[in-house]
């Protein structure tokens, strides 16, 4: 699901953006070279999976929902070797574990449009994605077609970086809007498991902190994709989103907390994570029946930028 949209973009890349002479000038080889987008991101693909098998934690550790509809994962050897160093029981971590991925699947269950929003993201991501052309152009003109028949060599021309892709401003604008929504996610997820396991599991705000800038500083699940050709997938305002639904929760209660899941339109923004007391205002202050009607602030939304239009 994440990696598919990239790879095929990715592949065939090389063809469709080379020049006529340089088609003319790499001839026949112009079929290997189209493949070798994929060949790159496959190397990449499979050392980032071989890394990522070993410490994943459950099927949400990086706030995708990338297993089974429905279906909660648990892996203990990772899960103890996260718990190593950490003054709290092996078996409290495992619950908190278990109830941060239980969270995460109550949230994808009951908000259905979450998941696929999050996923068409990624796809945004991976259309944006641009060759270095002039720099796969000089490594037409002196390739050894017989090198591509050797692994080594193959490696070789993958580690000049003629086939890295270049970031792009559509890509850092859908990365920005990712980033949000994954803030968004684990927010939410680390509110609800303190009000369920505050009063049971002591050690719940440590561990929370804990988790909390693995996500920020980059864990291994993070850094795995970002080796994905350059799809990084950390939630950057991981501390403020946790502030907004934490500060929404006391003033307006669960329930309205969670009708803002109702509809993407309803959700703050990256700007809002700057100043939750504006949207949480927005939320218990004359714009309630907004939030219960998504019809209606839909309607209110598209009759203000009519008006602005017409100014």
């Amino acid at each position: 699901r994440l990696c598919d949209p990239i790879a095929e973009q990715v592949n065939g890349m090389m063809l469709q953006g080379l020049p006529e002479e340089a088609r003319a000038m790499a001839g026949p080889m112009m079929g290997m070279f189209s493949q070798m987008g994929g060949v790159a991101f496959g190397s990449q693909l499979g050392q980032a999976l071989g890394q990522l098998s070993k410490e994943v934690m459950t099927s949400t550790d990086i706030g995708l929902p990338l297993g089974p509809a429905g279906t909660a994962a648990l892996l203990p050897a990772a899960i103890e070797e996260f718990g190593e160093g950490l003054e709290q029981p092996a078996q409290e971590i495992l619950v908190f574990i278990a109830a941060r991925e239980a969270a995460h699947q109550r949230l994808y269950s009951h908000v259905p449009w979450l998941r696929q929003r999050l996923l068409a993201i990624v796809e945004e991501y991976a259309r944006g994605i641009r060759m270095d052309m002039s720099s796969i152009e000089d490594l037409a003109q002196g390739l050894d077609p017989s090198a591509l028949s050797d692994p080594s060599k193959i490696e070789e021309i993958l580690k000049q970086g003629a086939f890295e892709p270049q970031t792009t401003p559509e890509q850092l604008a859908a990365l920005e809007r990712l980033e949000t929504m994954l803030a968004l996610v684990e927010g939410w997820v680390e509110t609800v498991v303190i009000d369920a396991l505050g009063d049971r599991l002591p050690g719940v705000a440590a561990l929370s902190e804990t988790l909390r800038r693995r996500r920020a500083t980059g864990g291994p699940a993070e850094q795995t994709f970002a080796t994905l050709v350059g799809l990084e997938l950390r939630p950057r305002k991981l501390r403020e989103a946790a502030a907004l639904w934490r500060r929404l929760t006391t003033d307006a209660g669960a329930d309205a907390r969670d009708k803002v899941w109702e509809h993407p339109d309803l959700l703050p923004d990256s700007s809002d994570l700057d100043n939750p007391a504006a949207f949480v205002d927005r939320v218990i202050g004359g714009g309630t029946s907004a939030f219960e009607d998504p019809i209606a602030q839909l309607r209110e939304t598209m009759e203000r930028e009519r008006a602005e239009q017409d100014q």
